[in-house]
């Protein structure tokens, strides 16, 4: 037992050490440039959530030219939770994205190991993590795209799979307890990944219940998915119904229309460029969509290895064809001649980019590598060592920044580079009571566009704003710095006031009489929300009374 555990340690510290040289460029001070350059600003937006006590944070203050903007209700947050605990414990804002990164590189890692170990052995996962984390998109995701929430959820897919085959084989409830928090943590992550994920995880589980002749666990196995949407109820219940309350079709036209995004096989088998453009209607995009030419080519391998055994070894045979079909049908997803599926499934153009499936694609192959030494019983070590050392050394001069900047994050929150956050993407999730984005940034203060008045002790907090109004003439009409959303309540004088947002901004207008008036405006709850909130604190409250139960009986064995 004691050994089982040392080689247990020993495979996870390497998957670690062997992961370092993937993340080593970013272990500096300072920050480097990326397309999705907003992570600074989001992070600050749910820093002031927190600090503000509005959990779980949905409406962010400085966003939309500073009239705010309910970022957190559409928007995955959990990777922006994770930052914002280590900016809480003393970190920068830069440096707690950068940490992101690396733990999301290290725990993907070993993610995989987990999978890889439950399918290959020891040695078997170490191959798979390690090509799991040098698969080129990789790169792509951090250092070219600086996607945080696609590049976070690689760590929930390995995962999820782990958690349904572990329980399927041992018939243990903690199994299930995993499956929902991975799930949870992937439908928290990123709602793309999500999308094209859940169809391939359903057909794993009823793969392995298939193989493993266990249909009477397949209501359980439900029941752990439905934990893990219980987990992320407070997010994805406003995100689904209350869609149509944002502007979402700027996510679909124009530069994210899926039809100029569509990648060539030269592009995913054969190609080696390496560059930090962007996607680009046609196959010379600066950027690269390789799959990575090991991680295809031992994928190949794995396939002729497991028809030569297949009798012997029939679940490695058939999990190897599951895998293959799973990343062959991924590349054809991302490839030009699969259009006829993206037009006649109206949902995938919610993908935007074909080339998203990717992460299908280096996640399927990836596992199948590792199978690689549990076909050869002679010279396993060498071949897996071999292996090992080509994948990375084929690959990691893809692992680092066009450039780095010596900078802080008063710098990156400040001057211009303050204006380009608050601006940036400023059409998605515009709340649909602008007809169109602002044009300039937010006064300070709330205007006065009608009669005679004086605002006095203005505050505002992230989604809330109050004050007082010494009204000179008869009536006055005041217009805060604020859109309209669903459930902003304002109370004038403690009294629930209505609100008019009839305006080319949606801002929240109201009126008053002569006199002095406090007034207070806050966004609340929708029912929907409620119920979200709801099913997440239940969820958290199953898993705390199952761990509690299970230690009570541990104590009493």
């Amino acid at each position: 037992e004691k050994m089982k555990k040392f080689r247990w340690l020993f495979y996870l510290s390497l998957v670690i050490i062997l992961t370092f040289f993937s993340f080593k460029s970013l272990v500096r001070p300072g920050y480097f440039p990326m397309h999705d350059d907003m992570q600074p600003i989001r992070v600050l937006g749910m820093d002031e959530c927190v600090r503000d006590g509005q959990i779980p944070c949905r409406w962010v203050p400085d966003l939309g030219y500073g009239y705010g903007y309910p970022l957190y209700i559409y928007y995955s947050p959990l990777a922006y939770y994770l930052m914002e605990i280590f900016h809480l414990v003393g970190f920068s804002i830069l440096d707690s994205i950068k940490i992101e990164f690396i733990l999301s590189f290290i725990f993907s890692g070993l993610a995989m190991f987990l999978l890889g170990k439950s399918l290959w052995g020891n040695f078997g996962g170490l191959i798979s993590a390690v090509f799991y984390v040098y698969a080129p998109y990789r790169a792509t995701d951090v250092y070219s795209r600086g996607a945080v929430g696609e590049f976070t959820a690689l760590v929930f897919l390995p995962l999820i799979f782990w958690a349904i085959l572990e329980f399927i084989r041992k018939k243990e409830t903690k199994y299930l307890i995993f499956l929902g928090l991975s799930y949870g943590g992937l439908l928290l992550t990123h709602n793309i990944t999500s999308l094209i994920f859940t169809p391939v995880a359903v057909l794993w589980g009823l793969f392995m219940l298939w193989y493993y002749r266990k249909w009477r666990l397949l209501p359980k196995l439900f029941l752990g998915a439905l934990l893990g949407v219980g987990l992320a109820g407070f997010f994805i219940l406003p995100a689904v119904f209350e869609k149509n309350l944002a502007h979402v079709e700027s996510m679909l036209s124009g530069y994210f229309n899926y039809l100029a995004h569509f990648v060539s096989i030269r592009q995913l088998f054969f190609s080696t460029h390496w560059g930090y453009g962007s996607s680009e209607f046609g196959p010379d995009d600066d950027f690269t969509f390789a799959i990575g030419s090991f991680h295809w080519l031992f994928a190949i391998l794995a396939i002729v290895l497991s028809l030569w055994q297949w009798k012997k070894k029939k679940f490695s045979f058939l999990t190897l064809g599951f895998l293959g079909a799973t990343g062959l049908l991924s590349a054809f997803l991302a490839h030009q001649r699969s259009t006829f599926i993206w037009n006649k499934i109206t949902l995938m153009a919610y993908l935007q980019f074909p080339w998203r499936f990717l992460v299908m694609v280096i996640f399927a192959f990836s596992t199948m590598a590792g199978a690689i030494v549990f076909y050869f019983k002679k010279n396993a070590r060498l071949v897996g060592f071999l292996m090992i050392l080509g994948v990375i050394m084929l690959n990691v001069n893809y692992f680092r920044p066009a450039d780095w900047f010596s900078i802080t994050d008063q710098d990156k929150l400040s001057g211009k580079s303050w204006e380009k956050q608050i601006t940036a993407s400023i059409f998605d999730y515009l709340p649909v009571f602008a007809k169109a984005p602002p044009g300039g940034k937010a006064p300070e203060r709330p205007e006065v566009i009608a009669g005679e008045a004086e605002v006095l002790n203005f505050e505002k907090g992230t989604d809330w704003q109050k004050g007082e109004i010494k009204v000179i003439s008869e009536k006055t009409k005041i217009r805060l710095p604020l859109f309209y959303f669903p459930k902003f309540e304002l109370k004038v004088n403690d009294k629930e006031t209505p609100i008019d947002y009839q305006n080319d901004l949606g801002l929240i207008t109201f009126e008053v009489g002569e006199g002095k008036h406090d007034f207070y405006v806050k966004l609340k709850r929708t029912p929907i929300r409620v119920i979200g909130d709801f099913l997440t604190l239940s969820s958290l409250l199953f898993i705390g009374g199952w761990l509690i139960n299970k230690k009570r009986n541990a104590g009493k064995n």
